[in-house]
């Protein structure tokens, strides 16, 4: 199964891209993760949230393609692993590839929203990006973990 990770944002700190990687690394050969970055649109006088989200909703759509997503967003549904890991699973079972948005620092375009999978939260809290980066790639390897049938820390 294909995975692709869609995230404006370069330039991560050193922190970010070694825990990415590792868990990237981790991830079993089933799964193939692909980190796509875009540079986000940048902030200038003149410039509305309305058109920056807008422009930055054309780059991650071509990125998409036609690839089914989850936009992450703090007012999305909130997953636990093992729901994470069913809908992995499902996707899996429908030979379908998957992929996940996260958005610049003012969020994504509303038509990103409406067109996507259910949005899923990671919290509720506001996330640096990075660290919703490293969060999200660690939960996905956490869920094929559980696919592949290793033990749960919750389970009991």
């Amino acid at each position: 199964m294909k995975i692709k990770i869609i995230t404006l944002g370069h330039r991560m700190p050193a922190w970010v891209t070694q825990a990415t990687q590792v868990y990237l690394e981790r991830m079993p050969r089933e799964f193939e993760v692909e980190l796509r970055e875009l540079k986000a649109t940048a902030r200038q006088e003149g410039r509305t949230r309305e058109w920056i989200l807008a422009q930055e909703a054309d780059e991650i759509a071509v990125a998409l393609g036609t690839l089914p997503y989850h936009a992450l967003d703090e007012r999305g549904k909130l997953w636990t692993s093992q729901e994470l890991a069913q809908r992995l699973h499902s996707s899996q079972q429908d030979g379908e590839s998957l992929g996940f948005v996260i958005g610049s620092a003012d969020g994504l375009h509303p038509r990103l929203l409406e067109k996507s999978r259910p949005p899923l939260a990671l919290s509720r809290f506001t996330l640096p990006h990075g660290l919703a980066r490293v969060i999200l790639v660690e939960q996905l390897y956490r869920a094929t973990m559980i696919l592949k049938g290793h033990p749960y820390h919750r389970d009991s």
